[in-house]
């Protein structure tokens, strides 16, 4: 009797992924549900509100623009999911209206009331008191009146400009102006200047000091008196969301600053991609918003309430009540750096690993001042991606810079949303006589990396710190990363070809020890996943376990799928996007997708192979998506100190413990937050912060 044949599946197939868009959109309903979990505190559940509204917006400005110009160019394009542009768009806005009617649901029927319950009220127009009226008219006349410029429209008022995400209010109107004029329609644009949020003096209030009025209220109840002689019959606030990513044509720029602030300056202007409208508007103003803006009505968002839910978050800072808000804490220090501040000592001794955010940032800080003062360093290089403006790190390397040392600083001018801060930073640098270049065109640099090359008798000795997370002390405490410093010959080498390789645009000799993209991380990684393959089909143990932000390199997809399916058991931490699909039989029933979902941001990434025992193990400032591998400048490190190395496996299974902030990727794309049954409650982020960190 013969023995069928065998026919391998073509994991190319559509059915074996999920929609990177729709995965995107999960990832905010995860972010979403942290604002109805009641064992937060309640400041920090208005904060995650926020969060997911400004992610909504930046998913607008980005990928839903991106897929309106693809349909443009050419529409018959199919992801690798099997979706045609025009059903991606489709899928698109059915869960987009779902995730904002959920945000408004959240906010009015559970936030609000429990915010109340906590003596913090937002006043409606017909609840204020005659006393409150007076005092918030008399706010309207001296302190929004004189900087209000509302547009009449008509022939020789054309419709306004409407900048990216402002506060707009388009005003029906009847009878005519001092000049006879009936337009019977006005514009009136927010100044982003203006506090959204107006809090009440105590002196009119009985509920305590925590009383508030929206903006927009105050401007609805008083418009009529922009409008002298007019009569105002509606007020409706709108704002537009736009294109808002830049487009740079590397081939035809002879400088990239210059081109990247041209760009910026077009970037509040961009096509339009959504309009969101008060719920209340007419129908008739609806449709002449919708026209003006040459936008189809699945872009169109009517929503209950302010029209911006991002400024919000500007109550946690309004609101003095820490017990609203998450306990501080104290970050920890390693024990060989609390107790020798010389830095540069404690890292001949031993490579050292910094855990952010529960253990400190200030030592990388420590590391590039103490360069900068330290008259035997004679060189420092350095990445910058996102830094902020006011930055301990760039003022070091200007410090150092003026001190006659080599400064090299590579700045990415494209960092999304932080061009105009970095191109502020590039200007000090260069002012201060450091080296700046912008990295290498068609690639954002994105690798981070810091080398100190210093003077140590007769010899030169290279340090390095290598991060998975940027130079820029706030989001450091509130981001997951590590960082490596080391003196370790070999790595220090590779480091030095690296910034060789992005100043001097020659090619780098083989590295040592770095996996680099767009060169050698990919297949890199795909070599250590084969070797976990072949040691699962010769009946070995076998696993992986990656801990990422996203997930969407085809390849890479593939590679896991076949691993699966030889028996290696992989373990999948994926904060936002992952387009593998687990659980599909006799493909990936060998896979687990897990997010963690809680008080910091899950930044690090790390790829871990089971490597017959002993565990290989590598950190990265590269996700397993595209961009990543093939279209920007990475680093992998790998973790070669034993000690160090067990303490970031220890990290990644109390990260497969938990069972309450984690969500588990289900078959059909969704997810399902994790439950400890029968178990004790486990939050990974709480433990660290235990291990780690002084409250």
């Amino acid at each position: 009797m013969n023995t069928p044949e065998i026919i391998p599946l073509d994991l190319t197939s559509s059915e074996f992924y999920i929609n990177r868009e729709q995965s995107l959109l999960e990832f905010n309903v995860r972010v979403l549900a942290q604002a109805l979990d009641e064992s937060l505190p309640l400041l920090e559940r208005l904060n995650y509100l926020c969060i997911s509204c400004s992610n909504l917006d930046e998913f607008y400005e980005v990928r839903v623009a991106s897929l309106l110009q693809m349909a443009e160019m050419d529409n018959s394009a199919i992801s690798i999911d099997g979706l045609s542009i025009r059903e991606q768009l489709e899928k698109i806005s059915f869960k987009a209206h779902e995730l904002v009617d959920e945000q408004y649901r959240v906010l009015n029927d559970v936030l609000i009331p429990c915010m109340k319950a906590e003596n913090i009220r937002f006043l409606r127009r017909d609840n204020w008191s005659d006393s409150q009226k007076a005092w918030l008219e008399k706010y309207f006349v001296e302190e929004l009146m004189p900087i209000l410029s509302p547009v009449g429209l008509d022939s020789a008022h054309p419709f306004p400009r409407i900048l990216n995400k402002s506060l707009n209010f388009i005003i029906s109107l009847t009878g005519k102006d001092a000049f006879g004029r009936n337009s019977g329609r006005a514009i009136l644009q927010a100044p982003r200047a203006l506090p959204r949020i107006i809090q009440i003096p105590t002196s009119e209030t009985d509920s305590g000091p925590y009383d508030f009025v929206f903006l927009s209220s105050i401007i609805h109840a008083f418009v009529s008196e922009l409008f002298n002689g007019m009569t105002v019959q509606g007020c409706y606030q709108f704002r537009v969301t736009r294109n808002s990513d830049l487009f740079v044509d590397d081939d035809a720029i002879d400088d990239l600053m210059l081109a990247v602030q041209g760009e910026l300056a077009m970037r509040n202007y961009g096509d339009e991609v959504r309009l969101e409208i008060d719920a209340n508007c007419q129908e008739e103003t609806v449709n002449f918003l919708l026209a003006r803006f040459e936008l189809t009505v699945d872009r169109l968002f009517l929503v209950n309430g302010p029209v911006n839910l991002n400024r919000l978050q500007t109550l946690y800072n309004m609101v003095d009540r820490n017990d609203l808000k998450f306990q501080p804490f104290k970050p920890g220090l390693p024990a060989a750096l609390s107790r020798n501040k010389d830095i540069f000592a404690c890292i001949r001794k031993q490579d050292i690993l910094l855990h952010h955010p529960y253990e400190s940032f200030m030592p990388v800080v420590d590391f590039i001042r103490q360069a900068a003062a330290d008259p035997d360093v004679l060189a420092i290089k350095q990445t910058l991606y996102r830094t902020g403006l006011d930055s301990p790190i760039v003022a070091a390397l200007i410090k150092a810079a003026r001190a006659d040392k080599e400064v090299t600083v590579v700045i990415e001018l494209r960092a999304r949303f932080d061009e105009k801060d970095n191109i502020g930073l590039a200007a000090k640098l260069q002012e201060a006589a450091a080296h700046v270049v912008y990295g290498v065109v068609g690639y954002k640099t994105h690798a981070k990396m810091c080398l100190v090359i210093r003077k140590e008798g007769n010899v030169l000795r290279n340090y390095v710190h290598l991060g998975t997370g940027n130079y820029h002390p706030k989001t450091a405490r509130l981001y997951t990363d590590y960082g490596l410093f080391s003196c370790e010959k070999e790595l220090c080498e590779d480091v030095r070809r690296v910034f060789m390789q992005l100043t001097s645009l020659g090619k780098v000799t083989k590295l040592n020890k770095l996996l680099q993209s767009p060169f050698t991380l990919h297949h890199g990684l795909l070599k250590m996943i084969d070797k976990e393959i072949e040691q699962a089909k010769k009946g070995k143990q076998a696993q992986i376990i990656m801990k990422v932000n996203a997930v969407v390199e085809e390849q890479t997809i593939q590679a896991l799928y076949r691993a699966a399916q030889a028996g290696v058991k992989i373990k999948l931490i994926v904060r936002g996007i992952c387009c593998l699909r687990p659980g599909i039989p006799g493909v990936s029933e060998n896979i687990e997708v897990r997010s963690i979902v809680g008080r910091f941001l899950e930044h690090s990434r790390v790829y871990a192979f089971y490597n017959g025992g002993d565990w290989a193990i590598y950190a990265a400032s590269a996700d397993l998506m595209n961009r990543n591998m093939f279209r920007r400048v990475e680093v992998c490190f790998p973790i070669t100190d034993k000690k160090l190395g067990e303490r970031i496996l220890r990290d990644l299974k109390a990260n497969l413990n938990d069972n309450s902030q984690a969500w588990i990727l289900q078959n059909n794309g969704q997810y399902l937050r994790a439950e400890p049954g029968d178990q004790p409650l486990y939050q990974v982020q709480s433990e660290l912060l235990k291990s780690f960190c002084q409250k």
